[in-house]
């Protein structure tokens, strides 16, 4: 026993000097062979391009936070051009990128988590190479590139990477930030380039100019091209397909230069001073900074200053969140419309807020609009010009607000009468659009990483053949204390591993094909797969649902590890999953009291209190997921059949972030495919438009209507032997007609689930009713928000 305890000293002593050797033998790579990796722990482990222009590595600027990145080798900051990673940062210490011998290259976080990957497992890649173009590739022994950074771009374009139908620039979300923003440059419906502000209330067009005077060919664009590419050259000329092109100031070869979505929407030309290493802007496609819609967030207004924009709120608001003014202002007041509140007006004066007018009237004088706007309960301001005749525009939300001397108007605030007054914006010291605060990005417990490099250096082989000693005894001892004395330590550690397998874990397909008895017992059966029942080890019993066309294995586990961080009691809890060759599973707690259409359209249907009740869940479950967690998650199916119900009827949504996970190809996070059931889609999906949130907010407005009617909304109306209109549109015509003509005494009785037998709340009805509306509207810019639907149906509930 002495003799092999010494013997293992020794050969541990032997592989530490190896180690430490090879270590400090480390070089920067000018390519990576399978089977190697970088290191996160040594900075010099990278990748350099043959001209040295560019390195590729692990980039950390903010705490223990690093991003597998390409960046400019000579700029003084180290210009990030790419990040793999880029809204998952990795642990400064253990992560590691590696370049698998089947062919994929994998970055994983320092507890072996799979953070991202390249789709080329079943390709014959050999290497991978930084270029001189700053393009990250992978070759195969012919030189035959399989993989390349140049087509997933993050915020920037280098010299000849194109931007295509399929690509797009977005912006950072904050400055000193890696993560994606809402700003993003690409490609519209039209085949023309533009800039959208795309956050998660609203999506808006701002550059080219959307105003009705200008028009694509005012820009010397076109829209009757077939194709859609851009990109620029070594001599600083940008040229897109929609006749979109030009140069930089300093045009000519031998500069290096990007072309970069910023994080405060505007689009800009650098170009790179190799002496001092510091960036020039040589072009940049807004003048005014105010230009950009939700710059300032909702209610705030821009004011274009003498040296850079400031954000303000108007009066009676406040800031919403004074570290990021992006989020905008908030009211100090109540803004329910009820008889009992009476409102008046505040002025705003040389302001205004871009769209979401609900009408406008001309000629017309300023008391005859502000009597029309104290008329209709969703006008929350109106906007009112001087410009010969009055000119009246009434608001149902603000957003894009700016001010400016030249402006010929005002802006009115609609609130309670005891705030009205007349008195210039607000503005917030030191609110200026470009110093909001650096958030710093945390990864893991800084205590993790107390020791210092040094004291590592000398300590580890003595420290670490001294704990191999100390583990080898505790295991000879533990060995010998179970398997001769037979006391209860073996029963103990099964208890403390089914403690801690009760969390969320992977589940290999054999030991689900034995809970569910070989998939025997079928629950349900979607789009996306078919649900078995089950019973674990530990007894627990659950539902098991086998996917179909999901993405592969490493992005799988990204995408679902994400989505099992989710906790939310109106969500389906998610207990582990399945990743094991083709089969992917996923493992969720089973409920018992079956899904909504099964208590809605049946014999057994809900009564209102139920239904209320569901309603209220599925919001706050909705907003949960839009507005509250970490990873901003879209349903894209949200209808009775996806909404389980418990013993005491709480609603859990099922197959959240699923329709995400599914769709997620690459690094590419847009959907290439329609998703979700007919009748319960936005129009947006048919309608080319960026998917936001409100797709959730409109199959919300039709499952509340199913509640309120207690029959499918979404069948087609067939008259005369041909196809109409779907029972929605034709509901929602007959509801608008009523809402606006008649008293809720009227059609309440008529419009309610006959079968409730008149036993339901008049003043909640009415309220469902009208929330459906609203969430079923064509424009989604006119479509509430889950979290201000949740507000509402809470003020109606007692």
């Amino acid at each position: 026993m002495r003799e092999i305890f010494l013997l293992l000293i020794l050969l541990l002593l032997f592989c530490s000097s190896i180690k430490s050797s090879s270590s400090s033998s480390r070089n920067i790579h000018d390519h990576l062979q399978k089977g190697s990796s970088l290191s996160v722990d040594d900075s010099s482990d990278v990748i350099r391009s043959p001209d040295n222009s560019y390195t590729c590595g692990f980039y950390g600027f903010q705490s223990n936070a690093y991003w597998f990145a390409i960046w400019f080798t000579n700029s003084k900051d180290r210009t990030v051009v790419w990040s793999a990673n880029r809204n998952t940062p990795v642990n400064g210490r253990g992560s590691k990128l590696t370049f698998r011998r089947n062919g994929a290259m994998v970055l994983t976080d320092v507890d072996g988590m799979v953070v991202w990957e390249t789709n080329t497992t079943s390709t014959d890649v050999n290497r991978a190479v930084l270029l001189n173009t700053g393009n990250l590739v992978l070759q195969n022994q012919k030189g035959q590139i399989l993989w390349q950074s140049f087509d997933y771009p993050t915020d920037t374009l280098l010299p000849y990477q194109t931007l295509t139908k399929s690509k797009s620039l977005i912006s950072a979300l904050r400055r000193g930030s890696l993560e994606s923003g809402n700003i993003v440059l690409s490609y519209n419906s039209i085949n023309v380039l533009t800039l959208t502000y795309d956050g998660p209330e609203i999506s808006s067009v701002y550059w080219p100019s959307p105003d009705p005077g200008f028009n694509v060919w005012s820009y010397g664009r076109t829209s009757y091209n077939s194709s859609r590419i851009a990109a620029f050259d070594d001599f600083g000329e940008f040229r897109s397909s929609d006749r979109w092109q030009f140069s930089a100031l300093d045009m000519g070869i031998g500069i290096r230069r990007r072309l970069t979505m910023d994080y405060d929407g505007n689009l800009r030309f650098y170009s790179l001073n190799e002496s001092t290493g510091l960036w020039s802007i040589s072009w940049q496609a807004i003048a005014q900074p105010c230009s950009v819609h939700g710059i300032c967030g909702r209610n705030g207004i821009c004011d274009n200053g003498v040296l850079q924009s400031e954000c303000s709120c108007p009066p009676n608001h406040q800031w919403t969140n004074p570290a990021d003014l992006s989020q905008g202002c908030k009211p100090t007041f109540n803004t329910t419309c009820s008889n009992s509140t009476k409102f008046g007006f505040s002025e705003v004066p040389y302001t205004d807020y871009y769209g979401f007018d609900l009408d406008y009237f001309t000629p017309i004088t300023l008391d005859a609009c502000k009597d029309i706007c104290l008329g209709d309960c969703r006008c929350i301001a109106f906007s009112y010009r001087i410009t010969g005749a009055g000119l009246c525009f009434i608001k149902s939300a603000l957003f894009n607000g700016f001010r400016s001397p030249n402006f010929p108007g005002s802006i009115y605030l609609k609130v309670p009468i005891d705030m009205e007054t007349r008195e210039s914006v607000s503005t917030l010291t030191s609110s200026n659009t470009t110093c909001v605060e650096v958030v710093t990005v945390m990864v893991g417990s800084p205590s993790m990483y107390q020791s210092s490099g040094k004291k590592v250096k000398w300590v580890y082989p003595f420290s670490f053949v001294i704990g191999i000693g100390v583990v080898e005894a505790l295991v000879i001892f533990l060995g010998w204390w179970i398997f001769f004395k037979k006391n209860a330590i073996l029963t103990n550690l099964e208890e403390g591993y089914r403690m801690v397998s009760s969390q969320f874990r992977g589940f290999t397909y054999q030991e689900l094909v034995k809970a569910t008895q070989n998939f025997k017992v079928e629950i349900g059966r979607g789009g996306s797969g078919t649900v078995y029942k089950g019973v674990l080890e530990d007894e627990r019993v659950v539902a098991v649902k086998r996917l179909r066309d999901v993405s592969e294995g490493g992005e799988f586990w990204a995408e679902v590890s994400t989505i099992s961080k989710i906790n939310h009691m109106n969500l389906v809890r998610m207990w582990g999953l399945c990743s094991q060759k083709q089969h992917r599973l996923i493992v969720y707690e089973y409920v018992e009291n079956l899904s909504l259409d099964q208590r809605l359209f049946s014999s057994s249907f809900l009564q209102w209190k139920e239904r209320f009740k569901v309603a209220i869940g599925v919001a706050k479950g909705l907003a949960y997921l839009h507005h509250e967690c970490l990873e901003w998650v879209i349903h894209c199916d949200v209808k009775p059949e996806n909404i389980l119900l418990d013993d005491s009827f709480e609603p859990k949504i099922a197959d959240f972030g699923l329709a995400k996970l599914t769709q997620r190809g690459g690094q590419s996070s847009e959907f290439t495919r329609i998703r979700g059931t007919k009748g319960y889609m936005a129009p947006e999906w048919a309608s080319n438009l960026p998917i936001t949130a409100k797709v959730d907010v409109y199959s919300y407005g039709v499952l509340v209507l199913e509640m309120a009617r207690g029959i499918r909304l979404s069948n087609i109306v067939v008259q005369g032997g041909e196809e109409e209109e779907t029972e929605l549109m034709r509901f929602v015509r007959v509801m608008k007609t009523k809402l606006q003509g008649e008293e809720m005494d009227l059609w309440v009785e008529e419009i309610i689930d006959s079968r409730l037998g008149g036993l339901f709340s008049r003043k909640q009805a009415a309220k469902l009713v009208e929330i459906g509306i609203s969430c079923v509207e064509e424009d989604r810019n006119k479509r509430p928000t889950m979290d201000s639907v949740v507000q509402d149906l809470i003020d109606c509930e007692s």
